[in-house]
């Protein structure tokens, strides 16, 4: 939440270098406040897990919002029923010519190893993410759609890794003055799960955007563009603390022989209970998104985005 402060008052200048979000008073006396509208297009294959998982992280912000869940076409999911589509889904094309949105949050998939252009729907997600470039303020790309969303915009392959990248992993911060990092540690803690690692190399010779944190061990986990209007996290900030525990043990069970999550389990064993150590940050990505790339930066009237 915004603290109002006197124009002339010094800390004002003080704290606006420090990226600490105050409202002067002359700002806020013209101020129109509205509920901002956040869409979700969920590619999970659990949707009702990952409802769960991004609606706590969204409610921690402050800031009113209205939430749509959509998707992108009638299949039927095989892990969520018919009937939970039905009743709380929207169809993409039933918005996409009538509704804009301040936010946009583009879940992963587990389609790590597939080639974009044989993901069945690709068309559809290509579509979706040219759309959001003109009816939404900012889009939060998360892990496979970070991947999607870095090749589509900005021709960014990614390199499938020897081995799969699952754990814990401490990360470092590249600019930590930007405003998606204010009240960051110097290091943290974030999740991955993921085959696939596009190179940083790529990231930081692109104009338009800029590594924001990086794990040694998987290159960038948070990239922006400049503009604010697009944010790529390779990880994800929104698991709970036995979502790592549930993918490994599905792949034991399915004979995978998966490698144990680094930096997961007290000790390394498997047998013993995961302890949640990315939740904070993962709570304050999601608030610095809300507040410093979507409410400071969208219009008041969605329909002038654009």
């Amino acid at each position: 939440m915004p603290i109002k402060i006197p124009d002339q008052l010094p800390a004002l200048k003080v704290l606006n270098e420090e990226n600490i979000f105050v409202m002067s008073e002359s700002r806020a006396k013209g101020q129109d406040i509205r509920p901002m509208e956040i869409g979700i297009l969920n590619l999970m294959p659990n949707k009702i897990e990952t409802e769960v998982q991004l609606l706590r992280l969204l409610s921690n912000s402050v800031l009113q919002a209205n939430v749509d869940l959509i998707r992108i076409d009638t299949h039927i999911s095989k892990n969520t029923p018919a009937e939970h589509m039905d009743a709380f889904y929207r169809l993409f094309d039933d918005i996409k010519g009538k509704k804009n949105y301040d936010g946009l949050i583009i879940t992963g998939a587990p389609l790590g190893l597939i080639p974009y252009e044989e993901v069945n729907y690709w068309d559809k997600m290509t579509e979706i993410m040219d759309w959001a470039k003109k009816h939404v303020q900012s889009t939060l790309y998360l892990c496979w759609a970070a991947h999607a969303g870095l090749y589509h915009h900005f021709g960014l392959n990614r390199d499938i890794r020897q081995d799969k990248l699952s754990g814990v992993y401490l990360h470092q911060l590249t600019d930590p003055k930007d405003p998606l990092l204010q009240g960051f540690d110097d290091e943290f803690w974030a999740i991955h799960s993921r085959y696939a690692q596009v190179p940083l190399s790529g990231i930081e010779s692109a104009e338009q955007l800029k590594p924001l944190a990086t794990t040694e061990q998987g290159g960038a986990y948070l990239t922006a563009t400049t503009d604010k209007r697009m944010v790529f996290i390779t990880g994800h900030p929104e698991y709970d603390v036995n979502t790592l525990n549930d993918e490994y043990n599905r792949d034991l069970n399915a004979g995978l022989n998966p490698t144990i999550p680094e930096n997961y389990y007290p000790d390394n064993d498997p047998t013993r209970t995961p302890r949640n150590k990315w939740r904070g940050h993962g709570n304050l990505l999601i608030c610095n998104w809300l507040n410093h790339y979507v409410y400071q930066q969208t219009p008041y009237d969605l329909a002038t985005l654009g």
